[in-house]
């Protein structure tokens, strides 16, 4: 099996997938969350976007440190900037993955606040984590679609949406 063809493949399912929900976004609910602790649309919608380039980060770093470099939410607003920004992520983790070989993965990654380590990985590791994290965040922003009677695409197959 070749694991980094499996990865592009997987990457280029998720992108499709994320592309469909992105079809939907309703940009007059970018402030809305269901919870005081909830992200708000936007910022959901925008840290799903973003997640298609970490393949791109973890190869070219060994760990994300929230101390030293604070994270700053590009400024994305409506649908076609969400789009935009879909792509230019998607194409920069997919152009990292087609360049990779097997040995490159061998490197570790790390999320951390100074001293202390949320998580390690492999790099190959944190990579499969981030795809995880499209997965469960497109999911988290089904709920607010359906909590706002907006249409859910399918992820693997069809939603109650498509039936």
């Amino acid at each position: 099996m070749d694991i980094i063809e499996e990865l592009q493949k997987e990457l280029k399912s998720e992108y499709e997938i994320t592309k469909k929900f992105l079809e939907h976004y309703p940009e007059d609910k970018n402030d809305w969350k269901p919870h005081d602790k909830s992200m708000s649309m936007k910022t959901l919608a925008v840290h799903v976007v973003e997640i298609f380039a970490w393949p791109d980060f973890i190869m070219k770093t060994e760990y994300l440190d929230f101390e030293k470099t604070p994270y700053k939410q590009p400024d994305l607003s409506t649908r076609a900037e969400l789009q935009k920004k879909l792509e230019e992520d998607y194409k920069k983790g997919a152009e990292t993955l087609k360049n990779l070989t097997p040995e490159q993965f061998d490197g570790t990654w790390d999320i951390r606040q100074g001293d202390m380590v949320f998580q390690k990985w492999s790099k190959y590791g944190a990579i499969r984590h981030s795809f995880k994290q499209i997965t469960h965040h497109r999911a988290q922003l089904g709920v607010y679609y359906r909590l706002n009677d907006i249409f859910v695409p399918g992820s693997y197959g069809p939603s109650a949406d498509e039936q």
